[in-house]
């Protein structure tokens, strides 16, 4: 089962009225539970897992941006493509891979997302110009959460 088809089993699972699901495929297997919460989803994978690269973050329109602090500017919004801990740099001690104002190239890496112990990188889709920030450095972010604004170019 690869990263696709993960992906679209688990908007299934959440749009379904399921509370548990539990699938296996050869030696992968995966058990969703929905949480205490409404609407809160609990995903564990027995399986072992390469490291990935990610091309495909998911693009919308910024004004479906929730509330925050500080209203973003009008661009394009780069979502997660998947949960994990953001960090703006291979190491500590590194430079960010991107700071607002940034003119980025198509597959340059944004942001490197660690999920499960596995590092990996979020490349742009597009050429583009960073505008905002959203998360900061070692913050948990979540499936499909806003991470960058944008301008395309």
């Amino acid at each position: 089962m690869d990263f696709k088809d993960i992906k679209e089993l688990i908007r299934v699972f959440d749009k379904s009225e399921l509370n548990k699901l539990k699938v296996k495929e050869g030696e992968f297997e995966i058990s969703m539970q929905r949480g205490f919460e409404a609407g809160v989803t609990t995903v564990t994978t027995s399986a072992p897992v390469a490291q990935a690269t990610f091309a495909t973050p998911v693009v919308t329109a910024a004004p479906a941006i929730a509330e925050t602090a500080s209203a973003p500017k009008l661009g394009d919004v780069i979502n997660s493509p998947m949960v994990g801990t953001y960090y703006s740099s291979p190491s500590p001690e590194s430079p960010s891979f991107v700071e607002v104002g940034a003119t980025i190239k198509k597959g340059q890496t944004l942001c490197i997302l660690e999920a499960m112990k596995i590092m990996n990188e979020v490349e742009a889709e597009f050429d583009c110009k960073i505008l905002e920030i959203l998360v900061k450095d070692g913050s948990p972010v979540e499936y499909d959460m806003p991470i960058f604004v944008v301008e395309k170019i």
